[in-house]
């Protein structure tokens, strides 16, 4: 757990932990409580490297690879 939080930080890392902070103070000092969590989840993306902050959405990384028997099928 700590290798994921202080390792392997990247720009699109810290747009994401900036982002969400932004996202929630400006969400609780206009009291809009939904944009608190939003704030908080995009933060933590950034923060636990996970999702999109942790560049699983680009790349084909989340390609899935087919099974042994579809291969030989094919």
């Amino acid at each position: 757990m700590k290798d994921r939080l202080f390792k392997n930080w990247t720009w699109v890392r810290a747009v994401y932990v900036i982002i969400g902070l932004l996202v929630t103070f400006q969400a609780a000092s206009a009291e809009q409580w939904w944009g608190l969590g939003l704030g908080l989840y995009v933060a933590a993306m950034g923060i636990f490297a996970f999702g999109c902050a942790a560049g699983n959405c680009a790349g084909g990384n989340c390609a899935v690879e087919p099974d042994q028997d579809q291969k030989i099928s094919q």
